[in-house]
């Protein structure tokens, strides 16, 4: 199954645009990428820039209002995400535990939806549209 696991960092919610991130911390967190390649579960890892450098599109009205960041009423935000497949919530678990995170953050893990997740009727959606779900459909 596959997992992801979001970083949180307190304090990110305010940062400015810039990156200031500290070599010393990023090797430590290179080494455990490395770890999660090296054992097979890494499926894919990015960083996020803070959400001063972001916007966000709300459909509270109906109609699309986007909002340049940062955002006020933002109490948490994604630093960055895991992508791993391993086989039950306890795994990913015990890999979350190994990260080498600092007192400021937190790592949230959510279980990402697979087909066999959806009735029938939705799965015959999804299907009707081929090679959206497909990896490498995207662009960069």
């Amino acid at each position: 199954m596959r997992y992801m696991m979001l970083m949180i960092p307190k304090g990110y919610e305010s940062a400015g645009p810039d990156l200031e991130l500290p070599p010393d911390a990023v090797d430590k967190m290179m080494r455990y990428n490395e770890e999660l390649r090296s054992a097979g579960v890494l499926v894919a890892l990015e960083g996020l820039h803070p959400p001063s450098a972001g916007a966000r599109v709300s459909f509270a009205t109906g109609k699309p209002v986007v909002t340049d960041g940062p955002f006020i009423e933002a109490k948490e935000v994604v630093g960055g995400f895991w992508i791993i497949d391993v086989p039950t919530l306890a795994d990913a678990i015990e890999w979350a535990k190994r990260c080498p995170g600092s007192p400021n953050e937190t790592i949230e893990i959510r279980r990402i939806q697979e087909m066999d997740d959806y009735s029938d009727e939705v799965r015959a959606i999804i299907e009707s549209h081929p090679g959206v779900l497909e990896k490498g459909s995207g662009k960069h």
